[in-house]
């Protein structure tokens, strides 16, 4: 499984610190540069999340819109008109955080059934942020099989820094709930495409009482450096959470990452 390139630019500092309740916080970096085949690259996996380039052929024809003007019109959250913002912000958080999972983890982390099925385009899709798979035996069932849940939240604009890890962590003890929602459409979208054998892997965990497994969840904050402020993690507070000893807590802060959110958007629609 070869990362994308763009997952280079994402660095562990090798920074820690704990939560109030003593849980260990990863800080990461996205550190990433002006190269134009990296930005391309990555603007395209961006773009492909919520239509790749064979259904945007399909959708097209009859709209009277360029590629881009579609993507950024009807497709893509709007740059400017609130909630619009926010959501792109939202999404790119939860995109980062799965590649992290997938890339930097080594778990399947199947994105298709968020983003491409949106029809409010400035609203975030319900359900859990990230789900990811990892099997100890590919087709077979092992109780150390592991069901990672994540849950993302993002700061990226804004004078004042706010512990959206805290929003992060509050959601994630939600997940119980909606976990099995959103199994199901997962599972769902992958029979509507005709692909059985990934439908199955989900399916492998939907009944945790007879096929046990692993859950363990996550909760992330993506961040602007200007809004990272780290006494206010060390006031994260875990213990209501109902998975605290399987919780893994990771904070990515970056440089105007709002700015960098708005220009692969561009991207994204420009070389459609």
């Amino acid at each position: 499984m070869t990362a994308p390139a763009h997952l280079d630019w994402l660095v562990d500092t090798g920074q820690r610190t704990k939560s109030a309740d003593g849980i260990e916080i990863e800080i990461w970096e996205l550190q990433y540069g002006d190269d134009a085949a990296v930005l391309s690259a990555w603007a395209k996996h961006f773009r492909d999340h919520y239509c790749d380039d064979d259904m945007l052929a399909k959708l097209l024809p009859g709209t009277g819109k360029t590629a881009g003007e579609f993507l950024l019109d009807i497709k893509f959250p709007d740059a400017s008109i609130a909630p619009g913002p926010s959501i792109r912000s939202g999404d790119f958080a939860e995109i980062l955080v799965a590649d992290y999972i997938e890339y930097k983890l080594g778990y399947w982390c199947p994105r298709h059934a968020r983003y491409d099925h949106k029809t409010i385009r400035n609203e975030s899709t319900k359900g859990c942020d990230v789900v990811g798979f990892q099997f100890v035996n590919q087709g077979g069932f092992n109780p150390k099989d592991e069901l990672f849940v994540f849950e993302s939240k993002a700061a990226m604009a804004g004078n004042k820094p706010i512990n959206r890890l805290q929003d992060a962590v509050n959601d994630s003890g939600k997940d119980k709930l909606r976990e099995a929602m959103t199994l199901s459409a997962l599972k769902q979208r992958f029979y509507e495409r005709g692909e059985t054998e990934p439908a199955l892997k989900v399916q492998r965990f939907q009944n945790m009482p007879d096929l046990p497994f692993r859950r363990i969840s996550g909760a992330a904050a993506v961040v602007s450096t200007s809004l990272y402020d780290e006494s206010l993690l060390t006031q994260t507070a875990t213990a209501g959470h109902y998975n605290t000893s399987d919780l893994k807590l990771i904070v990515i802060r970056g440089e105007t990452l709002m700015e960098l959110v708005h220009a692969l958007y561009e991207r994204a629609a420009n070389e459609a």
